[in-house]
């Protein structure tokens, strides 16, 4: 029996440890899952409503849940993909692998149904994503006809100003929120009542986006955007800009203050009061940085 052991240029123990490998690899995927277990299971109820959303924060928009889906939907097809992918490697690497005879695996030139299987099956994932991203996109950026507010939003080197368009509650004049690269604007929403902004630029691209409405849209420069949405719930959410606009880019923030329709309606009346009335449609004080000996017409 050595002898043949020896044939092969392999030795009575050979086998054994193959088997303590094997073992050894079953142990450690044990102690992997059992060591993932317990983390998960010590994170706070907070912890994993974060988990559970992949990383998105808590919606507060009615636009953000075909977003979410489609988020959810891609994660899930991707993990699908993955698995399968993964599951053939490992698969090929322990059903075909070079054994102890030093026996060579077949060696297949090609194989005609494989080959068409891997030209349609991309083809086919990718014509899923597209048909779910098209449904998506079309709700999301759906503009109502007759919102219950209208705000003009423009996006100018550094900052932001907010036009609530044609209000009631100020005798259905336009009132707006200014501000600068150093403080910051406010953009104020009654909860549960429809919004439809119009996004503009007097330089260059800037991008509107508040990370809760799972959503953003580009400010481009002689051209006006436009998208619906109402919001969910109440509360103060941070917006920016997330297209590079130049210098100051990281100061272009603003607050998004999500509140009630007779809280709304007194901040409009404040401006009012403080004589922002009419359609702002830049701020000169955008181009100056507090701090700094910089500013101007750019």
């Amino acid at each position: 029996m050595d002898s043949d052991y020896a044939a092969r240029g392999t030795s009575p123990d050979e086998k054994p440890r193959r088997s303590q490998s094997r073992a050894g690899r079953l142990v450690g995927l044990a102690v992997l899952i059992v060591t993932s277990s317990l983390l998960l299971s010590g994170c706070s109820e907070s912890q994993w409503d974060q988990v559970k959303r992949l990383a998105q924060p808590e919606s507060a928009s009615d636009r953000a849940e075909p977003m979410f889906d489609l988020w959810i939907g891609a994660w899930i097809a991707a993990f699908a993909v993955g698995f399968l992918v993964w599951g053939l490697i490992i698969w090929c690497a322990i059903r075909y692998h070079r054994r102890s005879d030093d026996e060579v695996p077949p060696q297949t030139e090609y194989h005609l149904p494989i080959e068409v299987l891997y030209t349609i099956a991309p083809l086919i994932i990718v014509a899923v994503f597209f048909f779910h991203s098209v449904q998506t996109q079309d709700k999301v950026t759906e503009v109502l006809d007759n919102p219950d507010h209208s705000i003009t939003v423009v996006g100018q080197k550094w900052a932001w100003t907010f036009n609530y368009v044609n209000e009631p509650s100020v005798g259905g004049q336009t009132v707006y929120d200014v501000g600068t690269p150093d403080q910051f604007t406010e953009l104020w929403l009654p909860v549960d009542e429809s919004v439809t902004f119009t996004l503009v630029s007097p330089d260059v691209i800037h991008s509107f986006w508040v990370p809760e409405f799972l959503y953003k849209m580009d400010v481009i420069p002689g051209r006006q955007n436009q998208f619906s949405l109402t919001p969910t719930r109440e509360g103060v959410f941070q917006g920016r800009c997330a297209e590079l606009c130049g210098t100051y880019h990281s100061r272009m923030l603003f607050e998004v203050h999500i509140v009630s329709s007779s809280e709304y309606e007194q901040h409009l009346q404040d401006l009012e009061q403080a004589g922002q009335v009419g359609l702002n449609t830049g701020n000169k004080y955008a181009y100056t940085v507090a701090g700094l000996d910089e500013g101007g017409s750019e």
